[in-house]
């Protein structure tokens, strides 16, 4: 997630710098009563599917709550996976989430899916580039900049150095995020926001994939809309997105 656009002075950029930081850290405060599921407390997996969720830059996984309840009431075991937007660059998140799928005990599931929104769509290609887990599974993206965002390319100078991860959202062709390859041998859905204000249609785009689709959404709620959860319900038992209006 990054701030509004605005047209940024010094001085100006300063307090905004302030202001966001007071936010983010509210928010990371919240996390600390937010729901959550480590792999240790999965129930067992044995002839299951296992959806794996990632949040956005600057949330927590609170904000993927009404995802990961549609996702529970369909029959789908949910790891709701959080981390820190502060400390660390992405190929540093994407080992942490391995680590963390390493962790779960006891029998395998039978699949397991993924579904990010925002920049933690670049930790899943991060992690699927590197360390992809062995259970075949599908992918859904939302508001993903895969391109990178020239929103980051704008606010990297002023917040990267609380919002670490934010260089990797650049579009640079040495970023991260356009120097990561495409997700192969998993079918991958991307759901857009024609008002997303922050990642364009465009910078959403990845080669190889699947099935992409544009919704009346904004970036921040995408992932708590009702029409969003059936679309991607939709893509994980059947790799298209049924009922979707063409773009």
């Amino acid at each position: 997630m990054m701030p509004p656009e605005t047209s940024p002075t010094p001085r100006s950029a300063a307090l905004v710098s302030v202001l966001a930081l007071m936010l983010i850290a509210a928010a990371g405060l919240t996390s600390c009563f937010s729901w959550q599921h480590d792999a240790e407390d999965l129930d067992p997996l044995q002839g299951k599917e296992l959806v794996v969720i990632v949040h956005g830059l600057g949330r927590t996984e609170a904000s993927m709550i009404p995802l990961s309840h549609a996702l529970e009431e369909a029959g789908y075991e949910v790891l709701s996976w959080g981390y820190s937007s502060f400390c660390c660059r992405l190929e540093t998140i994407g080992q942490q989430l391995a680590s963390e799928l390493e962790r779960i005990e006891g029998p395998r599931p039978t699949k397991i899916h993924f579904v990010g929104h925002s920049f933690g769509n670049l930790v899943i290609r991060q992690l699927l580039t590197h360390t992809p887990p062995p259970e075949p599974g599908r992918v859904v993206m939302l508001a993903p900049p895969n391109q990178g965002s020239t929103k980051a390319d704008r606010w990297a100078p002023y917040f990267s150095w609380m919002l670490a991860p934010l260089d990797d959202l650049v579009t640079d062709p040495s970023g991260a995020a356009a120097s990561l390859p495409p997700i192969r041998e998993r079918a991958v859905g991307i759901i857009a926001g024609r008002y997303d204000g922050k990642v364009s249609i465009d910078e959403t785009r990845m080669k190889g994939t699947d099935a992409h689709i544009v919704v009346p959404s904004a970036h921040t709620f995408i992932m708590a809309d009702g029409q969003v959860h059936a679309l991607v319900l939709s893509f994980l038992e059947t790799g298209v997105f049924e009922g979707a209006t063409p773009e």
